[in-house]
């Protein structure tokens, strides 16, 4: 029954005030009441009087439902986002303030949708993330402690690096969950960029696996104004991506320079590169490529946030046999100076 009603037109729906359609409401009923009594007047009394009540109770239940069914709607709502589902949604036709506490209710619905989209999505991420690197170190240690292999260098190093791996991983979620907070800010300071980038670069990875990693910085002289901290996330998480994807015995490149009024950071691998399909999606959380060689799928989207903290971009650059990734970081000369 309430669906049936629900469905039907509301025709107060056009005017912007509550205050508006109660007065409309209540003249249309007096209204209608007056006109239907006299209609009847050549009838007695009482039928008219009965005529005129029950035209008016109908008109006003008719529009009162119509003004009230958002109401109602987003009672429902609420419950069933109490049991989960936030798929409910009302309808926000009216122009007044119940339909402008629709819409609103309704975008918070699809927020808080996203929001536990998110949550479910980073439980199950985190989940398998730390699985894969306890698997591997219990198998190690069950080995050894089974004696199944000798407990030698190449054993240990293996163990190694799956706690380097679970250590990254924590690092990360302990960005990220600074990330959602808001609790980061900027310290900005000057700096010699050419010096920033080698100890950075010499930071990105405990072992380059055969990859040589080359900085150059025109000119060499160049300062720039940023946060060294979170600047410093975004380098080394780059080159410790680009090193992943690199080849042994490949390069990776590391270039900077000054455009207008800007810092420009670029670096370059001759790794299998990223495709133009998955180039916006990299700097999501969690995503990683079909090319995939590891990682926690937290260092673009942590790098990406450090960017645009600075009011700064960060992108996927074309040419090349491998992946380019450019960043800019605004600058004025009289920070700089």
């Amino acid at each position: 029954m309430s669906s049936w009603w629900d469905r039907l037109p509301r025709p107060l729906d056009p005017f912007g005030s509550f205050k508006v359609k109660m007065g409309l409401l209540v003249g249309g009923a007096i209204t209608l009441a007056a006109f239907t009594f006299w209609i009847g007047a050549s009838w007695q009394f009482r039928y008219a009087l009965l005529a005129a009540l029950a035209t008016s109770l109908i008109l006003t239940q008719f529009l009162a439902h119509g003004m009230t069914s958002p109401l109602r709607q987003m009672t429902a709502a609420a419950r069933a986002m109490a049991r989960g589902d936030y798929s409910r949604r009302v309808r926000a036709t009216s122009r007044d303030e119940i339909g402008q506490l629709a819409t609103a209710f309704n975008q918070m619905a699809a927020d808080l949708g996203a929001e536990d989209e998110y949550r479910r999505g980073l439980i199950a991420n985190v989940s398998h993330e730390l699985r894969t690197p306890i698997t591997a170190l219990q198998a190690v240690l069950e080995n050894v402690v089974d004696g199944v292999v000798e407990p030698d260098t190449e054993t240990m190093r293996i163990a190694l690096a799956q706690t380097e791996r679970l250590g990254e991983l924590v690092a990360n979620l302990l960005d990220l969950s600074r990330v959602e907070s808001g609790v980061i800010t900027l310290q900005l300071k000057s700096f010699r960029v050419a010096e920033f980038l080698d100890d950075a670069v010499t930071h990105a990875s405990a072992s380059t696996d055969g990859v040589d990693v080359a900085v150059s910085v025109a000119p060499v002289n160049l300062a720039a104004v940023a946060d060294p901290a979170r600047l410093r996330q975004v380098v080394v998480n780059l080159v410790d991506n680009a090193i992943r994807h690199s080849p042994t015995g490949g390069r990776v490149s590391v270039l900077a320079s000054s455009g207008d009024s800007e810092l420009r950071i670029e670096v370059a691998d001759e790794g299998p590169g990223i495709p133009a399909a998955e180039r916006e999606r990299v700097f999501e959380r969690f995503t990683r490529g079909a090319t995939s060689a590891g990682g926690t799928g937290l260092g673009l989207a942590i790098a990406r946030w450090a960017v645009e903290l600075h009011g700064g971009t960060i992108e996927v650059m074309n040419g090349g046999p491998g992946c380019r990734i450019g960043v800019t970081i605004p600058q004025s000369k009289e920070q700089v100076a």
